[in-house]
């Protein structure tokens, strides 16, 4: 690191937990983001501040008026835009020696697979349930990590699952049923700040990851019920039935068989 960077990231480096090897970590470590919306926003840019080397953004959707609310990597001036291309530029103006991806797709299939094999760590930020089992069999079958994060009306809810470790849930432990189980906040709504602490939360639960330090979410669920500000620990056990996590190989349904 030269002179700049060490003055950019002191605050960091001043913890113990992180030091010059732990912030040479963050500039080197690869991560993948799903969604550049409510989660997908803060996470980035929380991210990108600290220093993490590459970040990956995928996102099919443009920006429109009702997304400035929350999703505050966006501006007015975005409005039409490719998401994973505006948010782009608000991280590059936030840090300039990251180097950051926009892809302008729906990731699924082998082309998702490719991108979360290339990633340190993946964070699902996504609004629906069939990107989230996606991204979930893509982590478990490549053993990378995942940060999970919903948001909803005042609530939130945040979860580790890496399948490195043997006894790791994955979210396909957390929700058996495959099929669409929650309303999205398209369809109730949700408080502005709740997309920004479950993101935020989300990110340094992935620096925690990536740095090995601390004590990350893994086999826990964490909950906020913003209204009443109470947080809640519930154990996260790994289910024995699990198809993903428990079954081999895992297949794709857009994958051709090789």
């Amino acid at each position: 690191m030269n002179d700049e960077l060490l003055l950019r990231y002191s605050r960091q480096i001043m913890l113990p937990q992180i030091d010059i090897w732990g912030q040479e970590k963050i500039i080197q470590a690869r991560v993948l983001i799903i969604g550049a919306g409510g989660l997908g926003c803060p996470a980035a840019m929380y991210l990108a501040a600290a220093g993490i080397g590459h970040l990956t953004l995928a996102d099919d959707d443009k920006v429109e008026l009702s997304n400035l609310q929350r999703q505050i990597a966006h501006h007015t001036q975005d409005i039409g835009q490719p998401k994973a291309e505006s948010a782009k530029r608000t991280l590059l103006s936030l840090n300039p020696n990251v180097q950051a991806e926009a892809l302008c797709e729906r990731l699924q299939g082998p082309p998702l697979l490719e991108q979360v094999k290339k990633a340190d760590i993946v964070l699902d930020c996504s609004d629906n349930f069939s990107t989230r089992f996606d991204v979930n069999r893509a982590c478990v079958q490549t053993r990378t990590p995942l940060v999970s994060g919903a948001a909803i009306r005042f609530e939130g809810q945040v979860a580790v699952f890496d399948p490195r470790q043997q006894d790791s849930p994955c979210y396909n432990c957390l929700y058996p049923d495959l099929e669409e189980l929650a309303e999205s906040c398209s369809e109730t709504g949700v408080i502005a700040p709740i997309t920004g602490i479950v993101g935020s939360i989300q990110a340094l639960e992935a620096i925690k990851v990536l740095l090995n330090i601390g004590r990350p979410l893994t086999g826990r669920l964490l909950l906020l019920d913003g209204l009443t500000m109470e947080w809640q620990y519930m154990a996260l056990p790994q289910n024995a039935a699990c198809p993903t996590c428990q079954s081999e190989p895992i297949s794709f349904p857009h994958e051709k068989n090789s």
